[in-house]
């Protein structure tokens, strides 16, 4: 028989929260339902590099912490298709020992997809989930529900666990008037709530932008707008994940007798999944190739296409560039960027916008009207949430560490105590049982784990710092051949400069180096008979650096090379 003490052990073992990514950050978002050493993982993504991180791909989660608990992890449940909640599926779902996934059948289909591009991945066990949808994985019974965002099959997660209730929002908004997408079911947030709400995990993305976010609806109505008004060809840039409004421009081009092209490989991929899974429709023969578009007179095409962020190989900036094979602007076009801008890309964009405009092509933007709508929730809707449920404890997630506070901030104006909420950064374990939350004092690893082509990992901050400094101040290399016999430098040293001087007009301080490297080396060998070449390459980096520096004040990677003959 359990004693009194016993039982109560029982019901205060904590639920551990730990947030591999999505914290601070916009992306990356991967966070661990850990109780008793049985583990749930909730989406698992990467997010875009920093602007200091030259050649980097991605940016993914640190999974150390997992490592020798495979057989631990039940499963991993996804709420969405954006790639910053899927997109380091690839890297990881081997590592972790192939744990079953569930998720909704679009962003089944998306994942999917993209392990075509990973060959040697194992078969992913994936189970459909919908709205309604209820799983059991150990500890854990799981609820899905639907919520409005801009892209399909977005599902929130009521999570009934031994120490209470958890809702997690994903990203969301709400929406009243979506296009090709069903309102937010207020009534069924408000039975999770009924039912009890330990701990709320909001969506902080739209945190600090006031009122409420825009309805799909508004947006085609804009969009509707410049359709009517414009008589020349329609360009389109938007994300290839933006189904929603995808199907818009589909819609407004078939109301209006235009047959639609599409360009970008992620806009031809998405297109095709989501006509094959139901998600968009368009009539037989909308859709046409890039090369069919000469046939149609002008006022009959519109052009959907990536490149709204200005990224350099997309279809929109090859177009403006004149590099497409098949399209060239010209007076009479109008470009449509229906989206917003990513914190940091506003420059590139901005000049890609000019450079369009030089075509004599009209551009319309989200700054001029409304044919943008973020896919996440302001503060009147956030708070509206919180109202709702009617959390004891409230963590924000996704977004930036401003945003979070930002979410807490509008938390407190509805009467959660500031006492219930946290406000935590990834890497830290969270403890949560009935009567409180807090933060531990041990934290597990969370560092940047950054993807470079086929290499994950394998690119750190020595190697960050290597090529920032390789595109500051360039790279000189010195090569010296020694006579095995006479341990002395043969001929004159041969110096190859990238991105730090001109040769042809930099010859005094070539011969002076030139000097000094012959010397540095001669030096360096000394008398003995065995050569410590490590110390001897040492000696001609360090001094010649030294004096480089001195005579241009910058400072390339020296690289010398001594070849022994």
């Amino acid at each position: 028989m359990q004693t009194q003490t016993q039982t109560q052990t029982q019901v205060q073992q904590n639920l551990r929260i730990i947030p591999l990514g999505g914290l601070g950050e916009v992306g990356r978002n991967m966070t661990l339902l850990e109780y008793k050493g049985q583990i749930l993982i909730i989406d698992m993504g990467f997010r875009m590099p920093e602007e200091d991180m030259p050649g980097i791909d991605y940016i993914i989660p640190n999974i150390n912490y997992l490592k020798g608990k495979e057989k631990n992890i039940l499963g991993v449940v996804f709420t969405h298709g954006h790639y910053d909640h899927i997109g380091a599926v690839p890297y990881f779902i081997g590592k972790l020992g192939n744990p079953r996934i569930f998720t909704a059948p679009l962003t089944k289909g998306i994942i999917l997809k993209r392990q075509e591009d990973f060959p040697n991945q194992p078969q992913l066990d994936i189970t459909d989930v919908k709205d309604g949808s209820k799983i059991e994985l150990g500890p854990f019974r799981i609820e899905f529900f639907r919520m409005n965002h801009n892209i399909p099959d977005n599902l929130g997660l009521f999570i009934e666990t031994p120490v209470g209730n958890i809702l997690h929002t994903s990203d969301f908004k709400f929406d009243h008037s979506p296009v090709n997408d069903l309102p937010t079911d207020i009534g069924k947030l408000k039975q999770f709530g009924q039912r009890g709400i330990l701990l709320l995990m909001s969506d902080s993305t739209g945190s600090e932008q006031e009122g409420h976010s825009l309805s799909e609806r508004e947006i085609q109505k804009n969009l509707e707008k410049i359709f009517i008004s414009v008589h020349g060809r329609i360009i389109t840039a938007t994300f290839s994940s933006l189904i929603n409004r995808i199907q818009q421009i589909i819609a407004l081009s078939e109301k209006y007798n235009r047959k639609v092209a599409v360009m970008g490989f992620s806009m031809k991929n998405n297109i095709e999944l989501c006509r094959n899974l139901g998600y968009i429709k368009a009539k037989k023969g909308t859709i046409i190739s890039s090369k069919q578009i000469s046939k149609f007179p002008d006022e009959q095409i519109t052009l959907i296409c990536t490149g709204a962020q200005g990224e350099g190989t997309a279809a929109l900036m090859r177009i403006a560039n004149g590099e497409h094979p098949h399209f060239r602007f010209k007076k009479g076009d109008s470009v449509i960027f229906s989206s917003s801008v990513i914190p940091g890309n506003e420059r590139t964009v901005q000049i890609l916008k000019d450079d369009i405009l030089r075509q004599g092509v009209k551009v319309f933007h989200y700054k001029m009207m409304d044919i943008h709508a973020g896919g996440h929730a302001q503060q009147e809707e956030l708070k509206q949430m919180f109202q709702i449920m009617r959390p004891k404890f409230l963590m924000p997630i996704h977004g930036q560490y401003s945003m979070m506070v930002n979410n807490a901030e509008l938390a407190r104006s509805v009467g959660i105590p500031e006492a219930n909420i946290i406000i935590a950064e990834n890497g830290q374990i969270i403890d949560l049982n009935q009567e409180r939350i807090l933060i531990e004092k041990k934290t597990i690893p969370c560092s940047y784990v950054m993807v470079d082509g086929l290499g994950v990992g394998d690119v750190g901050e020595i190697v960050l710092r290597d090529r920032h400094m390789l595109g500051r101040d360039g790279m000189f290399v010195i090569v010296a051949i020694v006579d095995k016999k006479t341990k002395k430098v043969k001929g004159s040293p041969d110096i190859i400069s990238r991105g730090f001087v001109y040769l042809r007009e930099s010859k005094p301080l070539l011969a002076e180096t030139r000097r000094r490297t012959i010397r540095i080396i001669n030096q360096a060998i000394g008398h003995d008979k065995g050569v410590n070449w490590v110390y001897v390459k040492d000696e001609l980096r360090s001094k010649i650096n030294e004096f480089l520096f001195k005579e241009t004040q910058r400072r390339p990677i020296v690289l010398p090379v001594i070849i022994e003959v």
